[in-house]
């Protein structure tokens, strides 16, 4: 694994505006970065990503049967008690699931090691699946990557291979946050996906859902929701004042319910329990729990944190960095430290992404700062070798 410079694509941010990458500059920041890239072997893809990735979905597949008939576990994770059933029954209804993004350390010395798995609300999927695959032809045909230059990226083929198995039965409707150019870019991508798959999709705003004197969930048109893909997390989802509907039509949404337990980062202490020492986890425990004191260096991070948010940093017992937020009530894990690539451009985080239950991709973040948060940027990747 190497970082290298290439000369950006001349026209990139007219090409970047007129597919709907309307986010490659965020918070008054470059985000997308195209005169870089990250550069492997396919060997390394092959045996220190692709296949530690299949195998860490693998056990977080293993152990959600194992965590949803636990009410303990489940508390331990925050989810509301009163929707604890809701958790259990989309697990043994099998609820169909679509995608996630395992968060790897990873310098190319040594196992890629689990951060977190962003399995419920994910993004940077269209950046990955889509606009880096078409840098990487761009840059091939402009010369300056040879024509046998690869990448690790199937995501785009395995998601409308996944909408394909979703029944085309009723109106796939996709709802998010549109305030957010982010939010909006990525659902609209996946939306085209579905349609890619023969579905007949909708969108709305997820705060234009409505509840119809039936008590089901229902669209501006009046027309009943009965399929949903929501880029809108379930821990806001089981505290809104329309979560009771959810005992009755929790089975509407993608990504499901179940997904509330492997987007949590309580699962890292449940996985190094069930799998003690294995090589692509780090050691993590509850804050409460009295192993946790033996780690020096290691990294405090909220159940439920997102971009970064109230995430400290520690270093031989004492904190190193912290970064605000308004997370933390729901409790904490401990989580061992695990040194990122670094070079002169920042500390890279490896987004390794799992559609319909195969490992199909990856995509890459950096950031200035050791905590990953809203200002890292995107940089594409190429097999080399």
């Amino acid at each position: 694994m190497r970082r290298i410079s290439l000369a950006p694509r001349p026209d990139w941010r007219e090409k970047a505006e007129a597919v709907g990458f309307r986010f490659h500059e965020m918070y008054g920041e470059a985000y997308w970065v195209d005169d870089a890239a990250y550069c492997f072997e396919l060997e390394e893809i092959e045996d220190e990503i692709e296949a530690p990735s299949q195998e860490l979905h693998d056990m977080c597949m293993d152990l959600v049967g194992d965590i949803v008939k636990n009410e303990q576990a489940l508390h331990r994770l925050a989810i509301p008690r009163e929707y604890h059933d809701v958790v259990r029954n989309s697990w043994e209804r099998r609820d169909r699931h679509l995608y996630g993004r395992f968060d790897l350390a990873y310098d190319g010395n040594g196992p890629a090691k689990l951060l977190e798995y962003n399995a419920d609300t994910p993004t940077s999927l269209f950046e990955t699946a889509y606009f880096q695959y078409n840098w990487l032809i761009d840059q091939i045909a402009l010369g300056a990557l040879s024509p046998d230059t690869d990448q690790f990226n199937s995501v785009q083929e395995k998601l409308v291979d996944a909408f394909g198995q979703f029944s085309k039965d009723r109106i796939f409707h996709f709802a998010a946050i549109s305030d957010s150019t982010e939010d909006y870019g990525t659902t609209a991508y996946l939306m085209d996906c579905a349609i890619q798959a023969g579905h007949r999709a909708q969108f709305l705003d997820v705060r234009e859902i409505g509840i119809d004197a039936e008590g089901r969930y229902s669209d501006l048109q009046n027309r009943v929701i009965e399929r949903c893909f929501k880029l809108y997390p379930w821990e806001f989802m089981l505290r809104e004042t329309f979560a009771e509907q959810l005992i009755d039509n929790g089975q509407v949404f993608v990504e499901p319910a179940w997904k509330a337990v492997l987007s949590n980062k309580g699962l890292l202490p449940l996985l190094w329990q069930r799998y003690p020492g294995h090589p692509n986890l780090l050691p993590s425990f509850f804050a409460d729990d009295a192993d946790a004191a033996g780690l020096s260096d290691y990294v405090v991070k909220p159940l439920l944190s997102r971009e970064g948010e109230n995430v400290s940093l520690f270093r031989d017992g004492r904190e190193l960095l912290a970064a605000p937020g308004d997370y933390g009530d729901e409790g904490y894990i401990v989580q061992a430290y695990a040194p990122l690539f670094e070079s002169e451009a920042g500390h890279a985080v490896l987004g390794s992404w799992i559609v319909g239950d195969q490992a199909c991709g990856i995509g890459i973040r950096e950031d200035k700062s050791l905590i990953t948060a809203n200002l890292s940027r995107f940089v594409p990747h190429i097999i080399s070798g």
